[in-house]
């Protein structure tokens, strides 16, 4: 099976690759600013239709589309480039999905609700509270499979960037203080997990949308202190803080967890409780 991931670099998008290659694929990894160590690699941007003609001369029979312009403040104050890479540019991918006759799962995320109720339904209605959000919404309209994770962390940096867990493991064991929310709520999703989710979607072919997060919604102060003492670290360097205190330039949905009854049903990849995303996580990074 040949399978082609955007944003191949990324957070997501290196774990999907690191185990389609386990699983015998032929792997293609889309690549824009930073060339993953491993794999068949491909430079190639969003922002630039005329790059996405490449996929044609790979002709993979399953593509994974990841890329995106993530940052939601970004997203925020340059609305043209959010637009041109997140709504356009997975349209245009869309297009060149059916050309070749493949198997298109875009990955979209939580941020598509307005967080006021949370523990989101796949049939509820989208209405996004930030540009980041309305640009995925769009990117979604042009998809036949839609995954929408929430809150994605790992075992390793990617694209240049630490996560979430991460930044909060590093930060705690040099002792200093964090402040974190205490009114947003989530379902955090291990990449290792979202990844193996996202190939049996792929592999069945299965059409449609699909929450795949993890399966524990907390908030992200319990979150943090729940990763600190996994890790043996200090919580009480973890100051609970409020989003109204946040100095961000786009708004947050209070509340964008996500239902994955869905998925348990329907997948043999169930996703992790807490716990156990946690024992993978630690157990990933005593191994790296």
């Amino acid at each position: 099976m040949r399978i082609f991931i955007t944003g191949g670099s990324g957070l997501l998008g290196t774990k999907i690759a690191e185990i389609a290659l386990e699983r015998g694929y032929e792997v293609y990894i889309g690549y824009c600013h930073n060339k993953p160590e491993f794999g068949e690699t491909v430079k190639f941007d969003l922002a630039k239709d005329t790059d996405l003609e490449v996929i044609y001369k790979i002709k993979p029979e399953i593509i994974i589309h990841t890329a995106a312009l993530t940052n939601v403040d970004e997203c925020e104050v340059n609305k043209e480039l959010a637009y041109k890479i997140n709504a356009e540019g997975t349209k245009r991918v869309a297009e060149i999905t059916r050309g070749l006759g493949a198997f298109l799962v875009y990955v979209s995320t939580d941020y598509v609700f307005s967080g006021e109720k949370g523990k989101y339904k796949e049939d509820d209605e989208p209405h996004p509270v930030n540009y980041y959000g309305y640009t995925k919404l769009m990117g979604e309209g042009y998809c036949d499979c839609i995954a929408r994770p929430c809150v994605i962390y790992g075992a390793k940096p990617a694209s240049g960037k630490v996560n979430f867990a991460l930044w909060l493991i590093e930060t705690l064991k040099d002792s200093k203080k964090v402040e974190i929310v205490t009114d947003q709520f989530i379902t955090p999703t291990l990449n290792t997990n979202l990844a193996k989710m996202l190939l049996e979607i792929a592999e069945q072919g299965l059409k449609g949308i699909f929450h795949l997060t993890g399966a524990t919604r907390i908030s992200r102060y319990d979150f943090a202190l729940r990763i600190a003492n996994k890790f043996g670290l200090n919580e009480d360097l973890v100051i609970p803080s409020r989003m109204e205190e946040m100095k961000w330039i786009a708004a947050r949905p209070k509340d964008s967890s996500l239902d994955t009854s869905k998925a348990s049903k329907y997948l043999k990849e169930k996703p992790y409780d807490l716990d156990k995303a946690l024992d993978v996580l630690k157990e990933e990074m005593e191994n790296a």
